[in-house]
């Protein structure tokens, strides 16, 4: 968790302290894993499978996916904040987060909001549609009046989000089609990054189960249990890893993309070190860690077999 203390309010030191703190808010970790790894898959899946990959349209996109990220970061952080989340068990009285952060949130949402009506005159309204629900997932994960996390929503639209909206939404730059021949091998393979990502969720909240039960959040580790949490969290991952066997063995994804099944000894080892360590945030560390590694390689992977099919035309 990022410390709170280091943001609650303006530092000492000057505006270039102040921005530097503030920055520190943004994870590059989250924007690698949760935003470039399925914005760059459904750019592979333009260029791979439909034969149309646009530069200009990626960049702008691309900027347009750092700023939702920001966005989330912030938001996340503040709201976290003043519900006293990442508090709980901290006996420090701590000082609440500055308001420049919620600031900072809504500057990214709004930017974010003009790439995307900039990219809706380029390549039409579904770029719109994809900007629009991903925004009212970002901004009200933990954000009100909704807060999705708080009405157990939350692994779902980070599902959403980070799978079939983000990759979607990245394919439409470049194809411009809504043709279901296109975009329905296309949501197939959404499933990857998005089943992986919400196990992901679910893995990074069994640590946090006391603080999250207490502050009201309703997310699955709350509702079933840590244990229970563990054995849904690895199914969630295996699933991932089964949309790519299954579209592989259908003919819907090139041969290459089974490449990404490397991953399956990795979520294995997820699986060994959480069973015995559920119940200690420490030692779970490395089931946290393998659990990454699994959605790394498996996305990465997943990724570079579509970019080989026009290479190589591997397919059953």
């Amino acid at each position: 968790m990022t410390d709170q203390a280091s943001v609650a309010t303006r530092p000492a030191g000057g505006p270039a302290v102040w921005v530097g703190r503030l920055a520190s808010l943004i994870r590059y970790r989250f924007f690698l894993y949760a935003g470039l790894l399925p914005y760059l898959l459904g750019a592979a899946w333009a260029h791979g499978m439909v034969d149309v990959f646009r530069p200009d349209m990626f960049w702008i996109g691309l900027g347009g996916v750092l700023l939702s990220v920001i966005g989330v970061e912030t938001f996340n952080e503040y709201f976290d904040s003043r519900m006293g989340t990442d508090r709980v068990f901290d006996p420090e009285d701590l000082p609440p987060m500055s308001p420049m952060v919620l600031y900072l949130g809504l500057a990214a949402f709004a930017a974010a909001l003009a790439v995307g009506i900039y990219l809706t005159t380029i390549a039409g309204w579904p770029i719109l549609l994809y900007t629009g629900l991903g925004g009212m997932a970002a901004a009200f994960y933990v954000g009100p009046p909704i807060r999705w996390v708080y009405r157990g929503l939350g692994e779902a639209v980070i599902a959403l989000s980070y799978g079939p909206l983000m990759v979607l939404g990245s394919l439409h730059l470049h194809a411009r089609t809504m043709d279901w021949a296109v975009i329905g091998p296309a949501l197939l393979a959404s499933l990857v990054p998005g089943l992986l990502i919400m196990a992901l969720a679910v893995t990074n909240a069994i640590p946090d189960y006391h603080q999250d039960r207490l502050v009201g959040k309703r997310n699955l580790v709350v509702r079933m249990g840590r244990e229970r949490a563990v054995w849904v969290y690895n199914g969630m991952a295996l699933a991932a890893l089964c949309v790519v066997a299954l579209g592989v063995a259908l003919g819907l994804f090139p041969l290459a993309c089974a490449a990404a099944l490397i991953a399956l000894p990795l979520l294995y080892q997820s699986l060994q070190r959480a069973r015995t360590s559920w119940q200690s945030p420490r030692a779970f560390v490395p089931a946290v860690r393998a659990i990454v590694r699994t959605y790394v390689v498996t996305t990465v992977l997943f990724t570079l077999g579509l970019l080989a099919e026009p290479l190589f035309g591997l397919s059953l």
